[in-house]
């Protein structure tokens, strides 16, 4: 029933990892289980049988072949280095080939103590899974590179936060966990052969059509400016949705170009470039138009790393990895506006795009106008006067004098103004997992153990930018009683 697993991550030296088997849970029960992510995967699912998967994804029974381990990696926590970070409360089973050839990391979240939980109890809420759940699978059908959900399971006892909370496990996929984090730990201990092997692997399973006949230095440059290029596309992605990350750290940003970790994170209703929501970003260092150059700045802390690969003259490595770094400001440009053309109808470039995609979002934050219905309605003004537009606004002046340059720009566009229309409604997602309504679902199932708005919501989720009559309230902003101001991460 379980795929067979690789163990590659457990096949490297024993200093990369922590052996740890999960720690058993009382009473483990499945509330929720991806089955078209688990029949992708390679899981024979003709004998659904859902006590033997609460058993395997609380990790109370270890799969057969699975050789779990808690990775070692470090990170810049808010700009702050420490050295040995590591799965506090992780496990990875192993890794999977899926039906598509792809390898993929299967990971327990919530598993218990491991040797890098610093005192903390390894567990994991029962809230802030189903939100991962949610979110990760939602910005996954909404196009967005990231982890994926295979399955929740509440674990049967109570876990200490801010409130006792019933505890719970996720099964998260990913292309791999390598981050930042994880080459940053072997650097801080001028270990250059395990960066080496770290750098090794992530060509050979993210970025395998980088040029094996570079020479050495070339080819762990080109390793560089490939995981900026696929920082760049991931960012401007998230800038498209008004999605904050929340947690921008070093151990968050990952190797694959992957999203990871949805703690604190938060899809902004009405725009505004400073918004934060994580707690504990006091200084809002990750707010939403920080997100950019803050993703740059980690690749910076990438390249240090890589320093000893790419020459072996320091001062040469160094001018090597700052133009790539520097190189990032340009190809996130670009992806950021090919995004914002989409999202504004247009198909063909021209030099005013990048002004009067500004002037949208300007626009947006005069009116305090909601960030995803204002890109969604807009479909509705491409030919004439869009009243559900307007009514998200509390001042149009601004999008009144906007609309007629962007209707002139469409002109020069030749393509029928219905299919603009079409063309921007399959890009403008009307449902995402709003704040409000995640913790609606989280309150139902910690506080009654009640798991049926949970699936409502993950079943609107499935189809975010197809319209689903009798589900008009999930593509609502929070009414003012429900605002969510403050996230949090759960650990």
């Amino acid at each position: 029933m379980f795929p067979a697993f690789t163990l590659r991550y457990a096949r490297l030296p024993e200093h990369f990892f922590e052996r740890f088997d999960p720690v058993p849970v009382p009473a483990p029960r499945l509330v929720a289980f991806n089955r078209p992510l688990a029949e992708e995967l390679g899981f024979e699912l003709t004998q659904f049988d859902e006590a033997r998967l609460a058993e395997w994804f609380s990790g109370n029974v270890l799969p057969k072949g699975a050789e779990p381990v808690a990775q070692a990696y470090a990170g810049h926590q808010f700009g702050h280095f420490n050295p040995r970070l590591g799965d506090g409360r992780a496990v990875l089973l192993g890794e999977v080939t899926d039906r598509a050839g792809r390898l993929r990391d299967i990971q327990l979240k919530g598993a218990g103590m491991t040797p890098f939980s610093r005192g903390a109890d390894g567990r994991a809420p029962l809230g802030p899974v189903l939100r991962e759940y949610l979110v990760s699978e939602a910005m996954h059908r909404l196009g967005v590179p990231t982890t994926r959900a295979l399955a929740a399971v509440t674990s049967g006892e109570r876990v200490f936060r801010r409130v006792p909370e019933p505890g719970a496990v996720l099964t998260r996929v990913a292309a791999s966990h390598l981050r930042v984090g994880t080459f940053q730990y072997f650097a801080a201990r001028d270990d250059r052969e395990a960066v080496l092997t770290l750098a090794e692997m992530a060509i050979e399973r993210h970025y395998p059509a980088l040029n094996p006949e570079l020479v050495e230095g070339d080819r762990y440059l080109a390793l560089l400016e490939a995981i900026a290029q696929r920082q760049a596309a991931l960012v401007a992605k998230w800038m498209g949705l008004g999605f904050i990350h929340g947690v921008m750290n070093t151990d968050n940003c990952t190797i694959s170009g992957e999203t990871i970790d949805y703690g604190p994170c938060a899809f902004m209703e009405a725009y505004s470039p400073t918004m934060v929501f994580s707690s504990i970003d006091e200084q809002g260092r990750y707010a939403y138009q920080n997100q950019p150059w803050l993703a740059q700045w980690n690749l910076a802390r990438l390249a240090e790393t890589l320093l000893p690969l790419l020459h072996d003259d320091q001062e040469r490595a160094v001018e090597l990895a700052t133009e790539v770094i520097k190189r990032y400001e340009s190809l996130y440009d670009a992806q950021w506006l090919a995004v914002m053309r989409e999202k504004l109808g247009l198909t063909h470039e021209e030099q005013g795009d990048r002004e009067l995609a500004e002037a949208f979002l300007a626009a947006l934050a005069a009116g305090r106008a909601d960030f995803t219905l204002g890109f969604r309605r807009l479909a509705e003004a491409v030919e004439a006067d869009a009243p559900r537009l307007v009514e998200l606004f509390e001042n149009d002046g601004a999008l009144q004098e906007w609309l007629p340059r962007w209707r002139e720009r469409l002109a020069r566009e030749d393509v029928p103004r219905e299919e603009i229309a079409a063309r921007m409604s399959a890009v403008n997602p009307l449902y995402i997992p709003r704040n409000h309504q995640v913790e609606r679902v989280i309150a139902a199932a910690a506080e009654h153990d009640d798991f049926a708005p949970f699936q409502a919501l993950r079943e609107v989720l499935a189809e975010p930018f197809t319209e689903q009559p009798g589900h008009e309230a999930f593509a609502q902003p929070a009414p003012p009683t429900e605002r969510v101001f403050r996230t949090f991460c759960g650990t």
